[in-house]
């Protein structure tokens, strides 16, 4: 097994949102040799030069979501995310193409139909940590804050903003083992959770502050009604009545931290890239000769 000083770092990439990123900001005149669009990879591989470039990571990992339909929150929730389109062809077909210059350049590429990428991702960190790693998210998403420890971080690679796990508390008010419960509490709309009526994210948040936990909050319901919460009373009824769909929703809301992705602390060592199928994918997706030079470059 190989032996990791306490200060090495893996990046873990939540890769879909950078492609969808890339699918809404990427003018649409980007086409391969057989005229199929391709504006989303030559966004997401901008994207991902530039982080290699930065970030010079040895161990990385870029987690995609398989499907909006398949995970095994739908299973347990059939409305979970259902308020979202699924993707056309076009975008599903430039999905696998990101996948594949990723692989091209030597980085483990995450992808499953159960799992979607925060369980993958939070998986590897959860896996790698007991090696001495510390761990880079790389994404905007707020559901991120749940993995923070205290040498993690989160990177918005947009807005180069970088924030650990005191930062989580800045931006929801709860810390970082509290934002599955904070989520189940007032809901993730663009999850399609609809959280408990009546109950936002500064009452969520107050609720959390004083109780530390849901499962402590719904065991203390008496007390809700003495709090200086505005509409303590009401907020009382609506979680003695909301109290297990709670509960459900923070299996939702939960990062999985048990999929087989990063046993070995070497799970995620940057490979050695292939240069014939980095070729091959610029020949294929025309790339310009800036994005070939970059990609050749770092292999």
């Amino acid at each position: 097994m190989a032996t990791v000083s306490a200060n090495d770092t893996v990046h873990l990439v939540d890769g879909s949102l950078y492609v969808f990123r890339a699918w809404h900001s990427m003018p649409d005149e980007f086409h391969d040799h057989d005229g199929e669009p391709v504006n989303a990879v030559h966004g997401f591989t901008r994207f991902l030069c530039e982080l290699l470039e930065r970030s010079r990571a040895e161990h990385i990992a870029v987690a995609f979501d398989a499907s909006l339909t398949t995970s095994f929150r739908n299973a347990i929730y059939p409305a979970y995310k259902a308020n979202r389109e699924l993707p056309p062809p076009q975008l599903v077909r430039q999905f696998a193409l990101c996948r594949d210059i990723s692989a091209a350049l030597g980085i483990t590429v995450l992808n499953d139909h159960q799992y979607e990428a925060d369980d993958l991702i939070g998986s590897a960190l959860w896996g790698l940590r007991v090696h001495g790693f510390r761990g880079v998210i790389v994404s905007a998403d707020k559901d991120f804050g749940q993995l923070l420890g205290e040498h993690d971080q989160q990177w918005d690679f947009a807005k180069d903003l970088r924030w650990g796990a005191a930062g989580v508390f800045d931006k929801l008010g709860v810390h970082p083992h509290q934002v599955a419960d904070y989520l189940a509490l007032c809901g993730d709309a663009v999850d399609n959770i609809p959280g408990v009526p009546g109950v936002g994210a500064k009452t969520a948040a107050a609720l959390l502050a004083h109780f530390g936990s849901l499962d402590a909050l719904l065991e203390r319901i008496d007390e809700v009604p003495y709090l200086r919460i505005r509409g303590a009373a009401a907020c009382a009824a609506r979680l003695r009545e909301h109290g297990e769909l709670a509960l459900l929703y923070r299996r939702l809301t939960r990062i999985a931290l048990d999929v087989a992705v990063a046993e070995t602390a070497d799970a995620l060592s940057r490979r050695q890239g292939d240069a014939a199928a980095v070729d091959e994918l610029c020949e294929r997706i025309r790339f310009g000769p800036m994005t070939r030079s970059r990609l050749r470059a770092l292999l």
